[in-house]
């Protein structure tokens, strides 16, 4: 849950009850009041282990709350069972108060839209047919002229046409001409990566073109990558729920225009559904929630709609965490993980990423190409994104372990591994 190491060592050195006065819990809430320059008060929802301080902090969780949550996992004695001051009952009464007001805007989404908003998303329709069209065009001038010109296009040759799109409100498709724009020089086969991603945009241009004649669990996937988005008050009325008690695998993050996209990877032990909840941070802002990475939890998640449904957010919450000691329930080779990808890939042809939980998997290390590689149980192996992946050789000590990560169709991301009875979260140095 620590937005970085520092703030780990902080929140230990604050896990001490020497630092604490008024500490108690109850079913619903974990309070303490820290003296440091001043007398912080410290509020934790169990429900959601959300973290509230009085401290200016602008990291979160800050320091206080971490040690909060230390000093009650290691020392539980020295937080007593008692009645919540007002501070923490005005507190949680606020916060039920908000979700009150969710629901009621829940309830709204159903109603009939006004001519006004009727207008607004007839002229938005209009927009972004007109930038479609025009993105076509563009498509087509590219293959017409030929790819091998690109390797000398300056950065404003991508950047100027994505701002069309953005300009269209159609900013899905703007985020895939800059994704693009990364591509030419990268590596050796540079054209041919190019040319596929030229596809499955004239692929997606052409479909919402013709998005009337889609199953309508593809017009929605098609709609939404093309930059309409769902409330996430529309998506806990209408999505599917799914409840299950979900493992918190591993994170993952990449920059955004204007800061950084987070993506969290669930997995159900008994639907074996993988589910990704997707955050932003802007400017610099913190992420709105922390999850407990490496431990499991009855949810009820409610996903996005779509043909195969993958983004997803914690509807309700049920009991308290625990942390993932068993087997993960995954694949035992890449033949049935790939078979699993393909099939996702029949219905939605632009998904981008998969999780991949492969059991009995080992790590291996390729000097001779500076190649890291991961082998399943019949000898198949594929490639680990480029780094190092010391951690995970160590914690396997090149024998078979579970292993979670993230497919980009291309190599595997690393999240977590579970050796030896123990879940260990892998970050990257500057997502730890």
């Amino acid at each position: 849950m620590a937005p970085d190491a520092s703030s780990v060592k902080a929140g230990q050195k604050l896990g001490l009850v020497k630092h604490w006065q008024n500490l108690g819990q109850s079913a619903e809430a974990l309070w303490g009041e820290c003296q440091g320059s001043a007398l912080y008060q410290v509020r934790v929802d169990l429900s959601t282990l959300s973290i509230q301080c009085s401290c200016p902090s602008r990291k979160q969780p800050c320091k206080h709350g971490l040690g909060l949550l230390l000093l009650t996992a290691n020392t539980p004695e020295a937080v007593p069972v008692s009645d919540p001051p007002e501070w923490i009952i005005s507190w949680l009464a606020k916060r039920a108060a908000v979700s009150k007001r969710k629901e009621t805007l829940k309830a709204k989404t159903n109603a009939e839209p006004s001519v006004s908003q009727t207008k607004t998303a007839e002229k938005r329709q209009a927009q972004v047919a007109a930038g479609i069209a025009r993105l076509d065009l563009w498509l087509n001038d590219l293959v017409r002229n030929g790819l091998g010109n690109l390797a000398s296009q300056p950065a404003t040759f991508w950047e100027q046409q994505a701002k069309q799109m953005v300009d269209a409100q159609a900013s899905g498709l703007a985020a895939r001409i800059r994704r693009m724009a990364a591509i030419p020089n990268a590596s050796p086969d540079w054209p041919e990566r190019l040319l596929s991603h030229c596809g499955e945009l004239a692929l997606l241009t052409h479909s919402y073109q013709h998005i009337d004649q889609l199953a309508p669990a593809l017009q929605e996937d098609v709609r939404q990558l093309v930059g309409w988005t769902r409330k996430e008050d529309e998506v806990l009325a209408t999505g599917e729920q799914v409840k299950d008690t979900w493992i918190f695998l591993g994170q993952a993050t990449e920059p955004i225009e204007r800061g950084n996209a987070q993506r969290t990877w669930l997995l159900g032990t008994q639907s074996k559904r993988p589910a990704l909840l997707l955050q932003f941070s802007i400017a610099g802002s913190s992420y709105p929630d922390h999850y407990p990475l490496g431990a499991r939890q009855q949810l009820e998640l409610a996903y996005w709609p779509g043909s195969a449904p993958q983004r997803a957010l914690i509807a309700t919450r049920h009991g308290s965490t625990t942390p993932q000691q068993t087997r993960l329930p995954g694949v035992s080779t890449f033949h049935a993980f790939l078979r699993d990808v393909t099939a996702i890939l029949a219905r939605q042809p632009w998904q981008e990423r998969f999780l991949c939980t492969l059991c009995d998997a080992i790590p291996q290390y390729d000097a001779a190409s500076n190649q890291w590689w991961l082998r399943d149980s019949e000898g198949l192996a594929l490639p680990l994104t480029q780094g190092e992946h010391w951690l995970l050789l160590s914690l396997s000590g090149g024998h078979p372990i579970d292993f979670a990560g993230e497919w980009n169709g291309e190599t595997l991301l690393p999240l977590g591994v579970l050796a030896d009875g123990a879940y260990h979260v892998l970050l990257k140095e500057e997502e730890a």
